[in-house]
């Protein structure tokens, strides 16, 4: 199988995966200044997007970022959240070096702390 970039987002405040949030991914220059708009896409039921983010030929060695728009998502939640969020958009660096391996990019968040990992 071709390599590719996927992500998932869960909702550790309620226990279950996060719908219908924003994700932007953007890939950076190689010196890391200035960035690129690649795609913008949401999450489903599930909490993963419908397609992967990048598959076969649009997956590159080099450095991304995803930005997760989770501040509206808790925003819509009925979860207690401070004004302005202490968590809106949460970007996640990385790099790819093997664009024949999966890079899956998790994210876990609740309004007050997330994380991430390399998954499978």
């Amino acid at each position: 199988m071709p390599g590719r970039l996927t992500t998932h987002v869960l909702d550790t405040a309620h226990g279950r995966p996060a719908s219908n949030i924003a994700i932007e991914l953007w890939q950076l220059d190689a010196e890391g200044k200035s960035r690129s708009l690649l795609k913008t896409l949401r999450t489903n039921t599930d909490g993963r997007t419908d397609v992967p983010l990048l598959a076969g030929e649009e997956l590159n060695t080099g450095v991304y970022e995803l930005v997760f728009t989770v501040g509206d998502y808790f925003a819509a939640q009925t979860v207690a959240t401070s004004t302005p969020p202490f968590l809106d958009n949460v970007p996640v660096r990385f790099g790819i070096a093997d664009v024949n391996a999966h890079y899956h990019v998790p994210l876990l968040v609740s309004p007050w702390a997330y994380s991430t990992y390399r998954g499978s």
